[in-house]
């Protein structure tokens, strides 16, 4: 087939799907002489999801249209990222992802031999390497260094000089893999950037940079690996693909962030060329959709029930996770699994030299995860109307204490009247990273407890009788602690911290049996005992 294909259509397919290209004409004037080559990379640190499908499924199109491709198992990267991977993890977590990755790509149906695999410290360590580390630092800013990490190095109170290597790091790698093209995420746009300003200083090529866009997770956010909510790990059973596909967030007629919608357009359709939408015969039946738009226009029309499109994305899920969950039964695979990923409650946390600085030890944030790094206050509601863009949406004006009030758009116009939103006390969070909504900012998250079922119900939260905008809301316990001024939204503080926050038998608001509350007493709900806080 890539004989038959013109330069033309081999640059289409290789440009499909993708947020962006630097250096089009670069691409397409290779195109015309020979092969593109091209590498993507990823740092060995916490287990790959099925957001790894994204790309995978690129790296077919790659291939489709005659790519030399080559996969970088980035270790080095993974310790110098404020040590995500600790030095004695490191040969493991490598054998893991080698293994797990191949897997994925025997699954979607590449063929491997057509396929380069690296890994980092095989030539990052030596002395030519070594040395054009030291040139390329002479003249990197800190600056610059800086920027170019700030979306993918793990960003702390007191930073570690590895962080600022990482980017210049990842710019050699394409010299020395000898490619046209790196390929990333477009998070990774910042040390592209960093690399094309740089490389020509070393005497070395200007590359193509080829992005995808960041696929949301189930919670509505980047699927990340520390966040067990956002993700399904692809060592999951069926039962956990399922509990974890229905807690996710599908809003009826809501195709921003939504992480469900999101897989069928970035994996099903590139990969099958389809999808199938399974349903009740009462329903209409099952119907097959041959182009993505289509999905996207009757799920935004509600043609399409969230809980449909639920159910045949957890079929297509099954079909890809099947045969790399019957490789990873083996013993020899269940033991690597394990020393790539040991219990932590049987392991110390951190790696070479232990924690540094500022909380810049190895693995996740676990142990950070204090819920007084929340900032939750109260507020109260100055205004609320309709989103001028969407039907299930609220636009709220909410005072929180600051000198204005703030934006908040919410979800809740099938669940709360505008009539018991105004003027009504609530529960804000404030530290989140503010977030576009139909085109309209949201400044905060208005919490509230929720019931699933048929129907959901939800309520938002009450804080204590007396209460005025702007006081603190703090876990009883963790009165002490001082929230992040902004809360990181790679780390998933919120998220961690939201599975464990509840609703008691006695309507009372509690995260791990501790009460939420201000100084004039707890924060309750009104009837949904035993509901998730969100």
């Amino acid at each position: 087939m890539t004989d038959q294909l013109s330069p033309e259509e081999k640059f289409n397919l290789i440009t499909r799907n993708l947020q962006e290209v630097l250096g089009e004409e670069k691409v397409k004037q290779v195109l015309q002489e020979r092969e593109l080559r091209v590498y993507w990379g990823t740092a060995t640190t916490g287990k790959p999801h099925v957001a790894y499908f994204v790309p995978m499924s690129k790296i077919a199109d790659f291939l489709k249209a005659g790519c030399e491709v080559t996969i970088l198992f980035a270790d080095l990267h993974a310790y110098l990222d404020n040590m995500k991977a600790p030095w004695e993890l490191l040969e493991f977590r490598v054998k893991y992802y080698e293994q797990i990755i191949k897997a994925m790509l025997e699954s979607i149906g590449v063929p491997l031999d057509k396929l380069k695999f690296v890994k980092g410290t095989n030539f990052q360590l030596s002395r030519e390497y070594t040395l054009d580390v030291y040139r390329l630092s002479s003249t990197v800013t800190e600056h610059d260094a800086k920027k170019a990490g700030a979306e993918v190095v793990k960003q702390v109170e007191h930073p570690l000089l590895s962080g600022l290597l990482y980017p210049g790091l990842q710019a050699l790698d394409e010299e020395y893999l000898k490619v046209d093209a790196q390929f990333g995420g477009v998070d990774q746009r910042k040390i592209f950037i960093l690399a094309e300003k740089y490389l020509p200083s070393l005497g070395y090529t200007k590359r193509a940079h080829l992005m995808n866009p960041m696929v949301p997770g189930l919670t509505g956010v980047k699927m990340s690996s520390s966040e067990e909510e956002s993700k399904i790990d692809l060592l999951d059973s069926k039962e956990d693909v399922k509990k974890k596909l229905k807690k996710a967030f599908c809003e009826p007629g809501n195709i921003q962030n939504n992480g469900v919608l999101a897989f069928v357009k970035f994996v099903v359709f590139p990969l099958r060329g389809e999808f199938c939408i399974k349903r009740d015969p009462k329903w209409g039946g099952d119907k097959v959709y041959t182009s993505f738009e289509e999905v996207e226009k009757d799920f935004a029309e509600e043609v399409i029930h969230p809980g449909d499109l639920k159910a045949s994305v957890e079929v297509v899920l099954n079909q890809l996770l099947e045969p790399i969950r019957k490789k990873f039964e083996s013993p020899e695979l269940r033991k690597l699994t394990n020393q790539a990923y040991p219990d932590p409650s049987k392991t110390k946390a951190g790696g070479k030299g232990g924690k540094a600085g500022g909380g810049g030890g190895g693995g996740d944030d676990d142990d950070e995860l204090a819920p007084s790094r929340l900032d939750i206050r109260v507020g109260k509601v100055v205004s609320v109307d309709k989103h001028p863009d969407a039907d299930s949406l609220y636009l709220e004006k909410i005072d929180v204490g600051e000198a204005e009030p703030r934006t908040v758009v919410s979800g809740l116009v099938a669940y709360v009247s505008q009539e018991e939103l105004q003027d009504r006390m609530v529960l804000v969070l404030c530290n989140l990273k503010p977030q576009k909504m139909r085109g309209i900012e949201s400044q905060a998250m208005l919490l509230c407890a929720s019931v699933e079922g048929d129907p959901r119900k939800v309520e938002p939260l009450d804080p204590p009788e007396g209460s005025s905008p702007g006081e603190r809301v703090f876990v009883e316990g963790y009165e002490a602690g001082k929230p992040d001024e902004r809360l990181n939204p790679k780390k998933k503080v919120w998220e961690k911290l939201q599975v464990d926050l509840k609703i008691s038998d006695e309507c009372v608001a509690q995260w791990k049996d501790r009460q939420l509350m201000t100084k004039l007493g707890g924060i309750t709900c009104k009837t949904l005992k035993g509901g998730n806080i969100s």
